[in-house]
């Protein structure tokens, strides 16, 4: 198993600085990384380090609640791809799931996938499952399977559960195969990030991806 090429390097911790940045890009090349998850604030930054590199430079909307408009995420997508991202980890509005408000959650899933492929760009729905139900994960995966998304993530890491094998092993069995699967949220050693893996993840989000790879 190439572990390695399954991981974005993430840091997202408020308070990050250049150093840190550079730092984690830096990793993320030595090690090749699938890509460097990082706040839009430092894509631009990011871009310029891993030009050439084959490390993709990936960035959160909406990060981390979700409850921000549909517009301003959008923008959010606009802003980050200019800036370099080739990769969006957008945060769905969980409060709208919350409220059964599915119409709302279509046209949100819609606007942003049409934003992300607009501009070749991947978009990683972050659906927040260990705040759902199994019946609105299902719900939610159904509308991004029609609006054609490129991965399912589990998790921001920062809300309720992180990722689990059970989690991943559902999100398998009702997506297509064409729609990946990006596990994120407490993933710290190898063992547990090969299991997800086994269990149909295609990614792996964490902070921990060297301490992972050297085992």
């Amino acid at each position: 198993m190439d572990l390695a090429r399954t991981i974005d390097h993430t840091i997202l911790k408020p308070g990050i600085t250049s150093e840190d940045v550079k730092e984690k890009c830096q990793e993320a090349k030595d090690n090749s990384f699938a890509a460097v998850c990082i706040p839009p604030y430092f894509v631009n930054e990011a871009a310029t380090l891993l030009e050439n590199s084959g490390v993709k430079v990936a960035t959160v909307i909406g990060f981390p609640m979700g409850y921000s408009a549909v517009s301003a995420k959008v923008e959010e997508i606009k802003k980050a791809v200019n800036d370099g991202a080739d990769e969006l980890d957008a945060v769905i509005n969980i409060c709208a799931v919350k409220s059964g408000n599915w119409n709302y959650l279509k046209n949100e899933i819609e606007s942003l996938t049409t934003a992300c492929h607009m501009k070749g760009k991947i978009l990683k729905l972050i659906i927040e499952t260990g705040m759902l139900t199994e019946e609105e994960i299902r719900q939610v995966c159904e509308i991004s399977v029609v609006a054609d998304v490129d991965y399912i993530k589990t998790s921001t890491g920062m809300n309720g559960p992180g990722a689990s094998l059970e989690t991943v092993k559902l999100l398998r069995e009702i997506l297509p195969k064409k729609i990946k699967i990006k596990a994120s949220g407490g993933i710290r050693d190898r063992a547990f990030a090969e299991q997800l893996i086994q269990a149909g993840a295609d990614r792996i989000g964490t902070s921990s991806g060297v301490q992972i790879i050297s085992g």
